[in-house]
């Protein structure tokens, strides 16, 4: 087990204990996770719809460097933290070990089991590989992840909390002294990619942004298409997609109303035997892309799974880093 790993997991020890003893302090509640705090009509969307998202005011935080995770040759990996809306997220950021002013490459994951996750799971490989050619990695656990805050009860308001995150860590970026803020880049893979759309759009930020695999089918379909892994066989699930129909318009809550948006170039890796994301919905992206006039480039891998790991991840960073370093001009 490497240092980083036997930190993390004694890390992760503690937040338990403290979680246990706040709530034994507390009276016995339990939330099922597919009870209805899935949906609240108590709870008032709006405020996360990708309009609304697009005029609000986002809050700057410190980005905080709190525990050495382990000494690389060319690399230095920390516990981060910070504050977005006044939760505190944590996560894991790499900074090489030079004196110039860093590229910054933000990561983000696709989905992963909470009970099973540690801080940098999906993304360090990926962070590390970066950061040994130059860049300043920050990957974020979001929330119910790793030392960050809980999640909130409510499905849904978890879910379009998310790009909130980003922004929010994209803002407060200039707290590093050590970050080019001119040159910053986003990484993403599955559900990360779904992620990193949203900020494109929100923001209309020129931030160049390679997408694994992502997630891009329409909103609700994004959602219900993974229901049947559920152990209810996504029953739940419907009944509360079914509720939100009721009461507000989808596509106001969907990436792909908003691609006239995103003024970043793109590129697109799609494993062809992916067993997770639909060959499809990925053509059907860069098909929507390109005649919108966007930026982007597209590559297909035969025979490649979800994760890449059938022989093409080598191929896959290369061609990212090429990617960013050429638009990042460096």
């Amino acid at each position: 087990m490497s240092m980083k790993r036997a930190l993390l997991l004694v890390l992760g020890s503690l937040v338990v204990l403290v979680g246990l003893v706040i709530l034994l302090s507390k009276k016995p509640q339990f939330i099922s996770p597919l009870s209805s705090s899935l949906f609240s009509p108590k709870i008032n969307y709006a405020p996360y719809s990708f309009d609304y998202l697009q005029q609000r005011e986002y809050f700057k935080s410190e980005i905080k460097l709190e525990v050495v995770l382990e000494e690389e040759d060319t690399f230095t990996s920390y516990l981060f933290s910070f504050a977005s809306d006044g939760r505190r997220i944590t996560g894991m950021a790499n900074i090489p070990k030079r004196k110039e002013k860093l590229p910054v490459a933000i990561l983000l994951r696709g989905w992963v089991d909470e009970e099973i996750y540690q801080t940098g799971m999906g993304t360090e490989k990926m962070a590390d590989f970066l950061a040994e050619n130059g860049f300043l990695t920050l990957a974020p656990d979001f929330l119910g992840y790793g030392g960050s805050d809980p999640a909130f009860p409510d499905m849904l308001l978890t879910r379009f909390f998310r790009p909130i995150t980003v922004i929010s860590l994209l803002d407060s970026l200039e707290s590093l002294p050590q970050a080019d803020l001119n040159k910053v880049v986003i990484w993403s893979h599955s559900n990360g990619g779904q992620i990193a759309l949203s900020v494109l759009e929100i923001t209309g930020k020129n931030i160049p942004t390679s997408l694994w695999a992502p997630v891009s089918a329409p909103f609700p379909e994004s959602v219900l298409y993974f229901a049947d892994e559920m152990e209810d066989k996504g029953e739940k699930l419907r009944k509360v997609m079914t509720e939100f129909e009721k009461e507000y318009d989808v596509s106001k809550y969907s990436i792909t109303t908003y691609f006239d948006k995103i003024n970043a170039p793109l590129i697109i890796h799609q494993g062809m035997a992916d067993e997770a994301i639909p060959l499809e919905w990925t053509d059907e992206l860069i098909s929507q892309l390109k005649n919108l006039g966007k930026e982007v480039a597209y590559y297909q891998y035969p025979g490649e799974n979800h994760n890449f790991t059938y022989g093409s991840t080598s191929q896959v960073r290369k061609r990212d880093l090429e990617f960013f370093k050429k638009s990042l001009r460096i």
